[in-house]
């Protein structure tokens, strides 16, 4: 029978541990969500049919509120919470190129997220209309794809700032 140790200790690391997992979930649903909307909806607008474009966009946009926003917030507090239990220090470079890049990624999510909008109004009116999608969708869908590339790579840097942090103290 395993060891039941009730001591601050425990509860420390319990919730240090708690903190981790919703972290990497947090990043996980975030990094594979943005990826994976970002993937139908670029494969959508080339397929040119306007149905498929604006079904396809009104799910990215539910996707991004439903399980994107809430990973964006859950981000910076389990990772702040980290490292204040782990006792990092705040300076740590690994730490300041981390935020830097999280800020980066989330300037350029919050108008992909504007443009998603715009684009799902659109391509909804287009497919009312039975007209293809005006010369503003292609433009604000080139816009979009433009800030999902960086704020890609910001995360794909963010992780592996996190596996390799010790080296970079």
């Amino acid at each position: 029978m395993p060891r039941r140790d009730w001591g601050l200790k425990t509860g420390f690391m319990n919730l240090y541990l708690t903190l981790k997992t919703l972290h990497i979930l947090s990043s996980v649903v975030l990094v594979g969500t943005g990826f994976g909307t970002a993937f139908y909806f670029f494969f959508a607008n080339r397929t040119h049919s306007v149905p498929v474009m604006a079904a396809v966009s009104r799910l990215v946009v539910r996707a991004d509120w439903w399980f994107t926003t809430p990973a964006v917030i859950a981000q910076p507090l389990t990772g702040f919470g980290l490292i204040h239990l782990g006792g990092w220090p705040w300076r740590a470079p690994w730490i300041v190129a981390a935020a830097a890049l999280y800020i980066v990624a989330c300037i350029c999510w919050v108008p992909v997220v504007w443009l998603q909008i715009r684009l799902a109004r659109m391509a909804a009116e287009a497919h009312a209309a039975d007209k293809p999608p005006s010369a503003a969708y292609w433009r604000d869908a080139r816009r979009w794809e433009l800030l999902g590339y960086p704020a890609f790579m910001a995360m794909v840097a963010i992780y592996f700032l996190m596996v390799f942090k010790t080296a970079l103290i």
